[in-house]
């Protein structure tokens, strides 16, 4: 059993991680660094198939398995004595909403908003409660209380984005240019299973605002909130695909765009009751200013945290280990080098050739870390989504220069240009 730390009131116990896929897999390794131990918490037996691959069991004593008596896992955890439970990846963000406040209601965020920290027309209702601008939407099941809100917002034929409520990784989200059938998209997406397992059975259907997409990682305790990075998101439209990512770019803190990020950011993570944890916001930087897209109410995914870590010296992992050890944390963040993700995009879909093209992306003078996931003869599928993005590769740039991590970009779509890609 653990106790308390006598200065810092802190528990001794394991930091319980649940579903420690993606990001969340860094938690381990972190936390014993610092002495502190862990265990885990896995919504189901099996991790997401997009996730899979980052599970490590190995890294934790003690695993308990969700198998749907709540009670039961609320008493094993309890057991545990543990010092605090996280969400490790948006598959636990729900199920480490319902453990954390009957398990340690003083790092817990607000019970009765841990809808708003998941499924995002609730999170958009919250912020509008408290006063703060959103995207204009509705969700529903239903394709005419859609078309019929459409009249009534002066939207009809505008362009749209149709989504789910709950999914990650731009998984199920389309864009749907004005004056084409958004009723086809709608009831084609409608009652699919999204990359968690989850059915959608409900969408939202919201107006296509543009601007500069940002994302805002930050880490709260006592409900005191900070920032970790802030990064610019470059998308592109791939055919009919729209949110595909091209790069993720880091900013530097004095940034013009960073404050008024950080107050609206702040805002929302008032209005949707974060108090405890990491979260990971992204924003529309529109010509009227900041508008909510989503939160996660979790560590930035796709190993990001190491990324962060080189570019900033550190992160949502590091932040939340140093409070678990009693040290101090600042409220913003450095950049000691330019840094930057480039995502790679498949134009189309088939088996690809020539794919020792892309080891050249190594020999760049800025090039940090590449994965390429494909070999010659594998399929590909047009890139549409992030989880496609990170299942073919992406590339880190990092340098004292920042036209040089521009020209490396350029080397790079030069490079993946020149693989085939064709019918089998």
């Amino acid at each position: 059993m653990g106790g308390a730390d006598a200065r810092t009131g802190r528990r001794h116990g394991p930091c319980v991680i649940v579903d420690p896929y993606s990001s969340g897999a860094l938690f381990a390794e972190a936390l014993r660094s610092r002495g502190v131990p862990v265990a885990a918490v896995v919504s189901s037996p099996r991790p997401p198939e997009a996730f899979a691959s980052s599970y490590r069991p190995q890294d934790f004593p003690d695993v308990v398995v969700q198998d749907g008596d709540l009670d039961d896992v609320v008493r094993r955890v309890r057991a545990l004595d543990p010092c605090c439970v996280l969400a490790g990846c948006e598959s636990g963000v729900e199920l480490a909403e319902q453990l954390a406040p009957r398990v340690l209601p003083d790092l817990s965020n607000v019970p009765e908003l841990a809808g708003a920290r998941r499924d995002k027309s609730l999170m958009a209702a919250a912020v509008r409660t408290a006063g703060m601008p959103v995207i204009p939407q509705i969700c529903t099941a239903d394709v005419e209380e859609a078309a019929d809100w459409l009249r009534r917002e002066g939207l009809a034929g505008a362009d749209l984005v149709i989504k789910p409520p709950k999914s990650a990784s731009t998984d199920g989200v389309i864009k749907v240019a004005g004056g084409t059938d958004w009723r086809a998209v709608f009831e084609r997406q409608i009652g699919r299973v999204n990359q968690f397992g989850e059915v959608d059975d409900r969408l939202i259907v919201q107006e296509f605002v543009t601007g500069t997409e940002y994302v805002v990682d930050t880490f709260s305790h006592d409900g005191k909130h900070s920032l970790v990075d802030v990064c610019a998101y470059g998308k592109i439209d791939n055919g009919p695909h729209m949110a595909v990512y091209d790069t993720m770019r880091w900013l530097p803190p004095d940034s013009p765009a960073v404050p008024e990020l950080a107050d609206y950011v702040f805002g929302v993570l008032d209005a949707v009751g974060v108090r405890f944890g990491s979260a990971h916001v992204e924003v529309m930087g529109t010509a009227d200013g900041p508008l909510l897209i989503e939160l996660g109410a979790r560590p930035h995914g796709g190993g990001q945290p190491r990324f962060n870590r080189n570019a900033t010296g550190d992160s949502q992992i590091d932040r939340t280990v140093r409070w678990l050890a009693g040290g101090e944390l600042p409220q913003s963040y450095e950049l000691l080098t330019h840094q930057m993700c480039v995502f790679h995009v498949a134009r189309r879909s088939g088996t690809v050739r020539n794919t020792a093209v892309l080891e050249g992306i190594r020999t760049l003078p800025s090039h940090h870390f590449s994965v390429q996931n494909l070999s010659d003869g594998d399929h590909v599928d047009v890139t549409k989504d992030l989880v496609d993005s990170l299942n073919f590769g992406f590339v880190i740039l990092a340098h004292p220069d920042d036209e040089q991590i521009r020209r490396d970009y350029q080397a790079v779509r030069a490079l993946e240009r020149r693989l085939v890609i064709g019918e089998p």
